[in-house]
């Protein structure tokens, strides 16, 4: 993706700097949704941390909002520190109760209400029985303290008379790395805290230790062990900070797929909500439905078809409305064709809206004619009612047109009852279309009927008036049938319409025809009595239908293309119509964010609206983590679905070098600790330096693929492997560990050089090491261990048990058995040198002194079994925290899943709405109507000047149609005609007619055009500017279509010679300039308009059949490409006069190319002299 550019800091952060949009594989121009752009600058206001580290939102409120989430998150983690605080306590408890006395039971007691309160405070949060606000911002505050109490606590009271500088060391810094890793809260007030803490516990600490030894105080000593416990310190803040980084980062990502997850969500909804809109608005849901099932079956379930697939439904007892403007030709002559598209898309958007309020189906427009259906598809009684107020509406709706223009256009409106066969026929440019005896019949209503608006009769003139005063008053007429009458039960007044004295077809069929004649207030009171709004109609009537022009803003493009934006609608109206057309019924199927997606129009913006739509997506998708957890296996947590554990499993995680990282920073901790220690134990430095080189071997090879361009290819190789090989990854782990862990060990054992033997009264131990005088900070450097192993990343919960328990194991072993006399030694020093009485306890193999009180009890629980349940219980805690961010790790990834397959949704949503809208708009129109949310009345054009236009009929199939029961109501002689128009359709996929267009068909007649697709408008020549180009270059497509027309031939020929049938083609053919373009709201209708069109139409109809006629300019053209003609001779054509026309009879030689390939089809005769 692009980055942003608004980045002008220098330093950000790759990972999250980025663009997020939706852009769609086969549009990558232009986006469908919106954009919402995304940085993240390293300005955070954390001065702790270095400037690369400071990862901070822009713009503010997202920032703010990710805090809220990342607080949100880590609400979990903040129970995880309950538990912590609570093992704590059970630990002083049982270090207590095991050498219990009356000095024990303060301590006792204060652990014991420190474990209530702990459980209290763990039932509160996990129950939500907080408010919100103070779970947030007291709570971690109140358990900071809560701890800092007990630690003092145990420390005060339990260590009463005899305190060392190491006492409670490794819980203070076991409890501040978790305050990093559990606090739901910034990482300033934590650092603030953890700091506050430590400096508090190290004051305390050394001035009581002053205190109790100031006789016999070592002042360096105590500095060193001052100053181990600091670094101690720094060691749990540092790898704290680290790892909060590390989260921070971690959730920042989740944050962002979650919001990229909305996004798309977003424009899965608007693509679904598109693809419907598009497909209903042409085709009604039944057959929309019935398409998208069959476009999904596999190719093999299609090739076992007889037949193409023909959706075609019976449909009785419906109302058929044909209308067309009267004084076209006169409008059309007094505008340019670009206004009279424009005037078009106007007049038929009225029309549009009219038709949802009445509920009808429009069907489709046919130059100036306009027909539509109701009862279709769902049955109303009062269809008859509806379509004549719909007739009358348009004919009011006219008047705008006709004050506009100062024409005399008008609007003729015929309607019939009866049945129709309704569906589509071919596979490429489906319309909507109905068949059926019926339908001619009202298509003659509407040839054989009067414009609507003329002046009244007198007396009912004078009746709608009340006073024959004034003008005339204006009445509308619908010219309706005998069978249209029945079905309006009285409810509109008529007169007798004399049809077939201006229609020879109504003559002959016998068909009684009559006038409905409706004023406006009868019209309002008939549309009140059916429940239809009265206010719809004109004059009273929706915006749309005001005489007044609405604003229009033209762009005029470098190819010539017009597009036009037209606002003729208000948003109330267009929901009413929208809720009341059965052509756009309810969504089918929505998403749980479709509320969501009706309130984001405008967010993009309004950048809070967004953000409180994304805080909501992601209280949802959090509220579906407890489903998720079923995933998983309760032990393992791996994933039940073994592809997904290995997806998982081959996961990239780019912090596992930060992770590698902290193992060098405890190792560089821990050799400071023990040369403040004991200085002079050279094996210390050993350790170090080779540990130190071993640690960064791994870390180095776990940095290169994160900064390939840093290091050689072959170790970004080697470490991109170790990444995505699970147990190479694990090995690495181990590694680190086991240097850690192997450093403390040979340590700890090296120390036994300075042991000299067990203390006895005539013995002297010579204190040459440190170590024999603070054992303790070898256990605290174990630690410093566990806290390395835990920031492991991409390693399951099992591995890290394992590796603590390797941490905790060689530790313990050595603290029971190799050092036993070394802790027996110091325990022994420390209670004598504060006059503690000591008793041998054979049980727990304390020594013993004579001379002392054999009756007492030990004031403190031997040092080496302290240490080792202390090791133990933090084992246990960071094991529970390990499964703990790996139950989160898992949930992110399936987080991230769900983003990845809602992605793949939308793409291949896209494909199915570009290969639908595809099939019904040309595509290079289907793409302007895709790429970007456009409104209903936009308005789509483009003019050509040299294309070819093609109509051919095939007459005798109304012979052929007959509607008997044989016939299934004449569906079986439509599956005829839709296997004719398919092998008509195939014939386009032929690289040759590449540059040919289908625009429609008429009934039995198919259009199409050639040169109207931009990209592509010439068939082997690149040159693409017209004036580089020679006359035969310019007309290549013109050959093509003249091509086409004779492989139809053919083609007719062979299924006849299949069927036994006796089918023939009647073709027109005409070259010239055209206006194409799309007109009518909701219901994108592509045609061409201009001369052109009319003069190949009349080719069409004065032709004979089996024949292909042209008229002179064609003719002249098509011989120069070897187009073999005949000459007709001049034939009438109504509104041009006569024409000189020719019959094209085939084709001499094929095609040369360019590049000297041709291509030879079966209507070509090959000549090889």
């Amino acid at each position: 993706m692009p980055r942003n550019q608004g980045f002008s800091d220098p330093e950000y952060s790759a990972e999250y700097s980025a663009e997020y949009s939706v852009s769609l594989p086969s549009d990558p121009e232009r986006g469908v949704g919106r954009t919402h752009e995304i940085s993240v600058r390293n300005s955070g206001s954390c001065l702790c941390l270095p400037r690369f580290m400071r990862l901070t939102f822009v713009p503010e409120s997202l920032e703010n909002l990710y805090q809220t989430y990342f607080k949100r998150q880590r609400h979990e983690t903040l129970l995880v520190l309950v538990v912590f605080a609570a093992l704590f306590d059970c630990y002083v408890v049982v270090m207590c109760a095991v050498v219990f006395s009356s000095d024990k039971l303060a301590p006792l007691i204060v652990a014991g209400v420190g474990l209530v309160l702990d459980i209290i405070l763990f039932v509160l949060c996990k129950k939500g029985l907080l408010p919100a606000r103070v779970s947030r911002k007291a709570v971690p505050y109140l358990l900071w303290l809560l701890i800092t109490a007990q630690i003092f606590s145990y420390l005060g009271l339990n260590f009463a008379r005899a305190h060392a500088a190491s006492d409670t060391v490794g819980w203070q810094a076991f409890f501040v790395f978790s305050f990093f890793i559990t606090l739901p809260l910034s990482l300033s007030p934590i650092v603030i805290i953890s700091v506050v803490s430590c400096v508090v516990h190290t004051l305390v600490l050394g001035v009581t230790v002053a205190q109790q030894q100031q006789d016999e105080l070592q002042g360096m000593q105590l500095l060193r062990e001052i100053l181990a416990n600091v670094f101690l310190y720094l060691c749990a803040i540092i790898v704290g900070i680290m790892s909060y980084y590390m989260a921070d980062r971690k959730h920042r990502k989740a944050f962002l797929e979650a919001r990229q997850s909305l996004e798309v969500k977003m424009n899965l909804e608007e693509q679904s909500q598109q693809q419907e809109s598009l497909m209903l608005s042409i085709l009604p849901k039944h057959v929309a439905d019935e398409m998208l099932k069959d476009m999904k079956k596999d190719e093999s379930q299609k090739d076992q078809q007889q037949f193409n697939t023909m959706y075609m439904y019976r449909h009785e007892n419906v109302s058929i409305l044909f209308a067309d403007i009267v004084g076209f030709t006169q409008l059309s002559s007094a505008c340019s064709a670009q206004e009279l598209v424009k005037l078009l898309n106007e007049l038929f958007a009225r029309f549009d809206k009219l038709a949802a309020k009445y509920h009808q189906l429009r069907i489709k427009i046919l130059g100036d004619c306009y027909y539509c259906i109701c009862g279709l598809p769902d049955y109303r009684e009062d269809h008859a009612v509806c379509s004549i107020l719909m007739g009358l509406a348009m004919v009011e709706a006219i008047s705008y047109v006709r004050e506009k223009t100062k024409t005399g256009v008008d609007m003729r409106v015929g309607v019939h009852t009866g049945t129709v066969l309704g569906g589509v026929l071919g596979q490429k440019r489906w319309q909507y279309d109905v068949w059926s005896t019926d339908v001619t019949v009202a298509n003659k209503m509407e040839a054989g009927g009067i414009p609507g608006s003329l002046p009244a009769l007198s007396g009912w003139a004078e009746a709608a008036s009340g006073s024959r005063s004034g003008p005339l008053a204006m009445a509308r007429r619908v010219h309706i049938s005998q069978s249209t009458l029945d079905c309006l039960k009285g409810e509109f007044d008529v007169e007798p319409g004399d049809g077939g004295s201006r229609c020879d077809y109504l003559d002959e069929k016998g068909i009684e025809t009559y006038l409905v004649i409706a004023s406006k207030p009868e019209v309002k009171k008939t549309a009140a009595q059916n429940g239809l709004n009265g206010s719809a109609l004109p004059n009273g009537a929706p915006t749309a239908s005001q005489p007044s022009s609405p604003a229009l803003i033209e762009t005029k493009e470098p190819n010539g293309s017009v597009y036009t934006n037209g606002s003729t609608s208000e948003e109330t109206e267009e929901q009413e119509a929208q809720a009341d057309n059965p052509s756009f019924p309810n969504p089918r199927r929505r998403l749980r964010l479709q509320d969501l997606a009706d309130r984001v129009v405008d967010a993009s913006e309004d950048e809070h609206e967004l953000n409180q739509l994304l805080n909501e997506a992601l209280l949802e998708r959090e509220s579906a983590q407890v489903v998720k957890k079923r995933n998983t296996f309760l032990l393992s947590m791996r994933f039940m679905d073994p592809e997904m554990e290995t997806r998982y499993s081959v996961e990239k995680e780019k912090q596992s070098g930060a992770a590698f990282s902290c193992s060098c920073v405890v190792l560089l901790c821990t050799a400071l600790v023990e040369m403040l220690i004991d200085p002079w134990l050279m094996t210390n430095y050993v350790t170090f330096m080779v540990g130190e080189i071993l640690l960064l071997i791994l870390t180095v090879c776990s940095l290169a693929a994160i900064f390939p361009r840093a290091f050689p290819k072959k170790l970004v190789a080697f470490s991109t492997w170790i990444d995505r090989t699970r147990w190479a990854r694990n090995t690495w782990a181990m590694l680190a560990i086991f240097i850690l862990v192997m450093a403390n060990v040979v340590d700890m054992l090296s120390c036994l050089q300075y042991y000299t033997g067990p203390y006895n009264e005539t013995a002297e131990v010579q204190l040459e090491g440190g170590c024999l005088e603070n054992p303790k900070y070898y256990n605290y450097i174990a630690v410093l261990s566990l806290i390395a192993t835990i920031m492991l990343v991409q390693v399951s919960h099992m591995v890290k048990l394992t590796l603590m328990l390797l941490v905790t194991g060689a530790v313990a072993t050595i603290n029971l058995y190799a050092w036993c006399p070394i802790f027996d030694g110091y325990d022994h020093r420390r209670f004598q040198e504060h006059t503690f009485p000591m008793v041998a306890l054979e049980k727990m193999q304390v020594f013993s002194t004579p001379g002392l009180n054999g009756t007492d009890r030990p004031p403190l629980v031997p040092s080496k079994y302290s240490m080792t349940v202390m090791l133990f219980i933090m084992m246990l805690s960071f094991y529970c925290f390990s499964r703990h961010v790996e139950k989160l790790a898992r949930t992110l990834f399936l987080w991230k899943i769900e983003v990845h397959d809602q992605k793949e949704r939308v793409y291949e949503m896209r494909r199915w709405n570009e290969a639908l809208v595809t099939n019904m708009l040309p595509e290079h129109v289907a793409r302007h109507f895709l790429g970007s949310k456009k409104r209903d009345e936009e308005l789509y054009s483009q003019s050509y000047d040299e294309i070819g236009v093609m109509f051919a009929s095939l007459p005798n199939f109304a012979d052929f149609y007959t509607e008997e029961s044989i016939n299934n109501g004449g569906i079986e002689c439509l599956r005829f005609l839709n296997e004719i128009i398919s092998d008509f359709d195939s014939l386009l996929d032929n690289p040759k007619f590449r540059v040919i267009t289908k625009i429609k068909t008429i009934g039995s007649t198919y259009m199409a055009a050639s040169g109207v697709t931009p990209d592509v408008n010439t068939n082997g020549f690149t040159s693409s500017n017209k004036e580089e180009k020679s006359d035969k270059e310019r007309w290549q497509h013109l050959a093509d279509l003249a091509d086409f027309a004779l492989a139809m031939k053919d083609t007719l020929t062979n299924i006849n010679n299949q069927s036994f049938n006796n089918f023939m083609l009647r073709i027109g053919m005409n070259k010239g300039g055209v206006l194409a373009g799309v007109i009518g709201a909701r219901k994108p209708h592509y045609d061409i308009w201009g001369n052109t069109v009319n003069v190949a139409s009349r080719m069409e109809s004065t032709g004979v059949m089996g024949n292909i006629q042209v008229v002179e300019e064609t003719q002249v053209i098509l011989r120069e490409y070897g187009f073999r003609f005949v000459r007709r001779g001049p034939i009438f054509v109504k509104g041009k006069g006569e024409l000189l026309t020719f019959f094209l009879k085939g084709r001499d030689r094929p095609p040369a190319f360019p590049n000297g390939s041709s291509v030879t089809l079966p209507h070509q005769v090959v000549d090889n002299s």
